[in-house]
């Protein structure tokens, strides 16, 4: 993935970040540790925190801090969490800042008992609900978009809490892939659009849901079928109901989730995203092949797209670019000379294949442009005779609001300039991307994928729904008008 500015964090960079990762156990005993399991194999979606609820048909308990899985959780810590319901979360943050208060679950007691939740997406109007809610008395304590949910469902008379949630949800405009934990039963729900995943599978008599499949790896559990876009899914011990939101929506699924975010070794949206990823490359080689000596991908991400180019070109894959998996955020200092070193921290070009040969680096996305222009100078540093760029997605354009933490418009290279412009600007022989309509054949695409990012074509209107102003105020951005080429002095 291209990385480009940096976080005030001191972290490596601001670019597309993976969001977040929800898992929930049904009624399976020691359901605490194998929510850590699943968390484990949701690691990518989010690395600023880690956290899990358990009930055990009584009482809720919830344990949660900042960092990794396994810095959050050992084997003394879910052990102590005894029960058999249990939802987990591991969050980036798109809306509220990096804090231990807007770690999930978020757990509040109301007139019908005790809830947590926890949810993967992004609420567009939740600046007005909350400013609504906090007009009539309410009280927030986190930032996060997720605490909307909890005091929409404190302020709902009823005593049930799956009919509390179908009657607030239709307020909640956006994408969310919510789980909910009481003390006795789980509760998981997919916005009506089905921005993003969400999962149902089978362990032994009773069931878990998960954002990915690979989280059902790892515990043994079996993959059934997505929770569709609209779907309430509520689980007992060994026992599942399901229910349709009032709300109808045409579907509109993450169109990204397959180019990058989820793991290759995941079922996402009914599909296998290593197939998906892999017929990225092979279209983008049937449109844009060129004369090369030897194709490489700009790993991790990038892989199987890299193989899917090779294929359909005849190119060689080689090995060309090595990453360094055991780099911290806060190894990175802020200090201008060391960012500049980030990069080659990071990667580093195995001179004995470059040299002298022609490459076509595979990538799935350039957001900024800032870290392919100094990969780009890597390689050639290497030996590089020519160095073509090949990017396995169009042309990112528009920030997204569904629960992906994206540069402002401004940082987004190819928002104003043409592909010659970024060929010129990453110093590259040659640039292309895949079309659209090659994406869109590549992700079996029947009109029902969102790729807003790379059309600016929103779903959820902001202009009509919600006021341009308001997303804004939701998003913490500010949307310029006239973005500018970086600068050229890297």
């Amino acid at each position: 993935m291209d990385t480009g500015t940096h976080r005030f964090d001191g972290g490596g960079g601001r670019h597309w970040h993976e969001e977040c990762g929800v898992v929930g156990i049904a009624g399976v005993e020691a359901a605490a540790e194998l929510a850590s399991l699943a968390l484990h194999a949701l690691q990518h979606r989010g690395q600023e925190s880690a956290g899990i609820t358990v009930a055990d048909g009584h009482r809720l308990l919830t344990h949660k801090r900042m960092g990794l899985v396994a810095d959050v959780f050992d084997e003394s810590t879910t052990k102590a969490m005894t029960g058999s319901w249990a939802i987990g979360h591991v969050r980036y943050s798109t809306t509220g800042s990096s804090h231990l208060l807007n770690a999930q679950p978020l757990q509040a007691a109301s007139h019908r008992g005790t809830v947590s939740l926890a949810h993967n997406g992004n609420l567009v109007n939740a600046h007005e609900l909350r400013r609504e809610m906090e007009l009539q008395g309410s009280i927030f304590s986190t930032t996060s978009d997720t605490e909307v949910f909890l005091h929409l469902l404190a302020r709902h008379p009823g005593e049930n809490v799956e009919d509390a949630l179908m009657d607030v949800l239709p307020r909640v405009l956006g994408a969310y892939s919510l789980v909910a934990l009481v003390r006795d039963k789980l509760i998981a729900v997919r916005d009506p659009h089905g921005f993003r995943p969400l999962c149902l599978g089978r362990y032994r008599d009773s069931y878990v849901v998960a954002s990915e499949s690979c989280a059902f790896d790892i515990i043994g559990a079996r993959y059934l079928r997505d929770i569709a876009p609209g779907e309430m899914v509520v689980l007992g011990e060994g026992e599942l109901s399901s229910r349709r939101l009032s709300v109808r929506a045409p579907e509109r699924r993450c169109v990204f989730e397959h180019v990058y975010f989820s793991r290759p070794d995941s079922i996402v949206f009914g599909q296998h995203v290593e197939s998906a990823r892999r017929r990225c490359g092979e279209i983008l080689g049937r449109e844009s092949p060129v004369e090369a000596d030897l194709v490489c991908a700009v790993p991790d991400s990038s892989n199987t797209a890299a193989l899917g180019y090779s294929r359909a070109t005849g190119v060689p894959f080689e090995l060309a670019l090595i990453r360094n998996h055991y780099v911290g955020r806060t190894f990175i200092s802020p200090a201008q000379k060391v960012r500049d070193m980030s990069v080659r921290i990071k990667f580093n070009p195995v001179a004995e294949v470059v040299a002298g040969r022609r490459v076509v680096m595979i990538d799935d996305s350039i957001v900024r442009g800032t870290t392919m222009r100094k990969l780009v100078k890597l390689m050639r540093g290497a030996g590089a005779k020519e160095v073509h760029l090949r990017i396995a997605s169009p042309p990112v354009t528009n920030p997204c609001y569904y629960g992906i933490d994206t540069p402002v418009r401004n940082e987004l290279i190819a928002s104003s300039h043409t592909v010659d412009e970024i060929a010129t600007y990453l110093r590259v022989d040659s640039l292309a991307y895949l079309s659209l309509a090659g994406l869109r054949e590549a992700v079996d695409d029947k009109d029902n994928h969102c790729h807003a990012c790379f059309t600016g074509d929103y779903p959820v209107s902001f202009a009509e729904e919600t006021g341009r102003d308001a997303i804004e105020r939701a998003a913490g951005v500010r949307i310029p008008v006239k973005p500018l080429l970086p600068s050229d002095g890297a």
